[in-house]
């Protein structure tokens, strides 16, 4: 790394202490910047990296609720504006035991890059909270929801920060959020939030965005060497909205999709992933994968493990951060793995990159890899601005074009800064440059 660029990292890692995963995130992106400095001395010259590494705000708020047993419970909710040089503050908010300021602040700050490849309107965010909301009923859920948007209303708007979902928060969470906004603000602002039920709002596709945004980007990648999904053997990790779309659309181009996972053990299902009991077993009924290998003759439930080891020619990993290590990374190449493309934000360790890159393995990001969720939400808020909503087919059209779109310019940067097929150094330079680009024009803020 160059030595200039080390200096403002190692200021970067200092001033955020014991922020592991957003350290990992800005040290990624370091790595590929030198060829660009050396072109656009400028940016430099403006301190981009350094107003990019430090978020133009970070909310961090007491969120109060009552259980069913009547207890009070006391949670955290977090809430990152990181940069609005491309558009208002686009990006999700997470519920789970392991969220903190840290991996909101990865989070944020690979949605910069990701909203800035998707070529719309959008900066980046992030929010949420340690709140779980797995084994909670409904009426927790709601009583969490609506005590969250008691402080956070305060902070969002279609013109200024527009939060969506992601782990933890999927359409029972967005509709008590939206409602609580609604009623505290008294306006109905559809464009304040996205993955909105498509009778209030929302945009058909947004589901299946994140999920078929990864098939159609790695399926992009697979044609650079006369490949396709088609006869792939394809093993994906997770087995929430973006699993079960991925696998989805997987299928839907002639892969067999034969394991997935969630957080207590995987699934092989050698005849394919049945779709239709997954989304049965895991959406309708919020059940474990163990009730779908009960349900289905011929398949394994491995309680634990690793479902990299299952031997795939395609991995799609969509769970969670930091799930794909080194060795599972090897054991993959070893068996025959010829491509990945990342459905979680930042799913691959450092280790697992470097064995991909080496191995010749095509390598999809997830800043690139997973951008149609962000990109349909986007969209989604176009339909809101407009008072119109769209039909599936055009809404697809749209999401492949932009997913097409992001991967070419990640391959043609990749080329002009001589690393053809390097879609890492591809996204990152591809975003950060757009979004430089806007900082230097609108002066020292």
């Amino acid at each position: 790394m160059d030595a200039r660029l080390e200096a403002i990292r190692d200021t970067v890692l200092a001033r955020n202490p014991g922020e592991a995963e957003f350290h990992q995130a800005v040290v990624e992106v370091f790595e590929s910047l030198g060829p660009v400095h050396d072109r656009h001395p400028e940016f430099l010259d403006a301190a981009i990296l350094e107003r990019l590494c430090e978020p133009e705000r970070q909310i961090i708020f007491r969120v109060p609720w009552t259980d069913d047993a009547g207890r009070v419970q006391i949670n955290r909710g977090f809430r990152v504006e990181f940069n609005s040089a491309l558009g208002p503050y686009k990006g999700g908010l997470r519920f789970h035991p392991s969220v903190y300021l840290g991996i909101v602040k990865f989070l944020g700050f690979e949605q910069i890059f990701k909203n800035a490849l998707t070529g719309m309107p959008i900066g980046g965010g992030k929010g949420g909270s340690d709140f779980d909301p797995r084994g909670r009923s409904d009426a927790e859920v709601m009583r969490f929801c609506q005590s969250f948007m008691t402080e956070l209303y305060r902070h969002i708007g279609e013109y200024t920060d527009v939060p969506a979902g992601d782990i933890g928060v999927g359409g029972r969470e967005i509709g008590y959020l939206f409602g609580q906004y609604k009623r505290i603000t008294n306006r109905y602002e559809s464009g304040v939030l996205t993955g909105k039920g498509i009778s209030w709002g929302g945009s058909l596709v947004r589901p299946e965005a994140t999920g078929f945004g990864t098939v159609i980007f790695t399926q992009e990648m697979l044609k650079t060497r006369g490949d396709s999904f088609d006869g792939q053997r394809v093993v994906v990790s997770g087995s929430g909205n973006v699993a079960i779309n991925a696998i989805a659309k997987a299928q839907s181009l002639g892969a067999a999709v034969v394991a997935c996972s969630d957080s207590s053990g995987y699934i092989v299902d050698e005849a394919g992933i049945d779709v239709a009991l997954l989304r049965e077993v895991k959406e309708e009924e919020r059940g474990r994968l163990k009730d779908y290998a009960a349900r289905r003759s011929g398949v394994s439930y491995v309680d634990g493990g690793s479902v990299w080891d299952v031997d795939a020619t395609v991995a799609l990993p969509c769970a969670t951060q930091n799930e794909l290590d080194g060795d599972a990374a090897a054991r993959l190449v070893r068996n025959g793995l010829v491509a990945v493309g990342e459905g979680a934000n930042m799913p691959s360790t450092r280790e697992a990159v470097a064995v991909f890159q080496e191995a010749g393995v095509l390598f999809g990001p997830g800043k690139a890899a997973n951008a149609g969720g962000v990109a349909t939400s986007a969209l989604e808020m176009q339909q809101n601005a407009s008072r119109d909503s769209w039909s599936f087919e055009h809404t697809e059209e749209r999401l492949t074009d932009i997913m097409v779109g992001i991967h070419d310019r990640c391959a043609a940067t990749a080329d002009e800064y001589g690393d053809p097929g390097n879609y890492v150094l591809g996204a990152n330079i591809g975003g950060f440059v757009k979004v430089a680009d806007a900082m230097l024009a609108q002066g020292l803020i």
